[in-house]
């Protein structure tokens, strides 16, 4: 069997995606180690007036393509923009791209989907399914197509416990529901929203397994698989450890913390955090597309699932992650942090609440009332907000566990040959969670912040201000407090007068006691 670079070599791959995280790390990766891929079709839509070769020329400056720079100079050639928008009519493609696609396309990498956990459901549907169902009818008329790889989402059948390597029977018919959406308006939508994703926690998981349908009924006669990624994090090791660009998912909550912001969350302790370092899956995809490239004449009828998970080979639980977090970012600050980083997890809801109103609202309200007598625009209430929206659409991951099924990531792996593993490594028992959150915090600061590692001294030594300037305040706080009860309580000034008596004799006894020894 030819190794995973060979069967790459000369083909061309076209790549949805691209300009998001996976398909950036994707589109990094192939020309890395695949050097003799012949070229990469890009899917990029015009955005704030750029033009798609504009916003890829953009992305490839980026830090992540540093290495691939060093190695391969000449990489951009093999890149090649296509202006595309996957919400428009057969993907607004002119009739010459597409006729181009179609003659000489031999591998599809489809990423681009809405990761937006709020997402209307109107439009989830259109860039989630509708856009899916067009690359499927696209890729039905490429000529020389060996595989079409759809990247979905391991929570996209959360409302089951126990999730197999197989496609579940949809929510709904997609065609029904794409249909009663054009007479929809929007009020409608959204009024029967809730009805109709039922026990999912929201429209990105619900379209998502739609779309699965959707791949398996259009693209009977093509050679599909499906890669299906848990929570999407910072590279592991490719083509450096920590490696973000982004806010989305858990990267933004990681940085509030950093911040001092996010002092409270709702999670269960012993609940598994899904984490999976976005260069696993990147390998994932890419060795799964070898392994249905070269067994495609062979190929069950099937369609192939990933379950691309970390719980059940190696877990992580919510309750190991927050504690890394706050020593991560003590060890290594953040710049102007407002408060020490210290997070606290909660799973009753009341606790959650008022822990919330005390460590969340009220210093927000202070501060911002600070603000505003200084003359400067209050902004911490507002963050505060937003911040506690984003921890509402995720309380739904951090407070349920699932078992996923990885039999044929198994198979994968041992489908490899020696080098093909050093090289696409996804085996995540090597992943060591205390390094790999080490360098997710540094990465957050460094790509992400983009805060120079120079700055750390005076990081540090803002940190320990605040750290004085806590205890300062919990001391005069603590004696303001007791002084009080002490002033209106004969209990409370008994209960003093005797502590401190109390300690007064054991310093007399002691100071005795080192009298006499000497």
């Amino acid at each position: 069997m030819v190794s995973i670079p060979e069967y790459y070599e000369g083909k061309n791959v076209l790549l949805t995606g691209a300009t998001g995280f996976m398909g950036k790390v994707l589109l990094e990766k192939l020309l890395r180690s695949c050097p003799k891929v012949k070229a990469v079709y890009i899917l990029v839509r015009h955005k704030a007036g750029q033009m798609p070769q504009e916003r890829m020329e953009e992305m490839i400056s980026c830090k992540l393509f540093d290495r691939l720079r060093d190695e391969q100079p000449e990489f951009k050639e093999k890149i090649i923009a296509v202006p595309s928008e996957l919400t428009q009519s057969e993907l607004d493609l002119s009739e010459q791209d597409k006729e181009k696609l179609i003659d000489c396309i031999n591998i599809v990498f489809h990423c681009a989907a809405t990761v937006r956990f709020n997402e209307t459901l109107r439009d989830a549907v259109q860039l989630n399914v509708i856009a899916t169902q067009q690359l499927i009818i696209l890729a039905q008329r490429m000529k020389n197509l060996e595989v079409f790889m759809h990247v979905s989402t391991a929570y996209a059948y959360c409302n089951r416990k126990h999730i197999e390597e197989i496609i579940y029977p949809p929510p709904v018919d997609p065609k029904k529901l794409i249909g009663s959406l054009e007479w929809m308006d929007d009020g409608l939508v959204n009024d029967i929203t809730p009805k109709l994703i039922g026990d999912r926690p929201n429209t990105y998981t619900y379209t998502k397994a739609l779309a699965e349908y959707v791949v398996q009924q259009e693209g009977a006669k093509l050679n599909i698989a499906i890669i299906r990624p848990s929570i999407v994090g910072a590279s592991w090791k490719e083509p450096f450890p920590g490696w973000i660009d982004n806010f989305n998912g858990p990267s933004g909550l990681f940085i509030a913390a950093g911040k001092g912001i996010l002092r409270t969350i709702r999670a269960s302790n012993s609940a598994v955090a899904d984490l999976v370092p976005v260069d696993v899956v990147v390998n994932t995809t890419l060795a799964a597309a070898w392994y249905s490239g070269v067994n495609r004449y062979s190929r069950p009828r099937n369609i192939m699932v990933y379950n691309c998970t970390t719980g059940g080979t190696n877990p992580f639980h919510w309750g190991e992650v927050v504690y890394y977090l706050n020593l991560n970012f003590k060890m290594n600050p953040l710049e102007q942090a407002l408060r020490l980083p210290n997070v606290n997890m909660h799973s009753n809801f009341l606790l959650h609440q008022y822990w919330t109103a005390v460590s969340h609202i009220l210093p927000a309200v202070l501060r911002d009332v600070v603000l505003r007598l200084t003359g400067q625009k209050p902004w911490m209430m507002k963050t505060i907000t937003r911040l506690h929206k984003a921890m509402m659409l995720i309380e739904y991951f951090t407070s349920n566990s699932w078992i996923w099924n990885t039999e044929n990531v198994n198979m994968l792996m041992n489908q490899l040959s020696p080098e093909d593993k050093k090289v696409f490594n996804f085996d995540v028992r090597q992943l060591h969670w205390a390094e790999y959150m080490e360098n997710y915090c540094m990465g957050t600061k460094k790509y992400v912040l983009n805060e120079e590692m120079s700055g750390l001294p005076a990081a540090r030594k803002h940190l320990k201000k605040l750290r004085n300037i806590r205890y300062g305040f919990n001391t005069v706080l603590v004696i303001l407090i007791w002084r009080i009860f002490i002033a209106r309580s004969q209990m409370a000034r008994n209960i003093w007068y005797f502590v401190v008596s109390l300690c007064y004799k054991f310093l007399s006894y002691f100071r005795a006691s080192s009298t006499m020894r000497y």
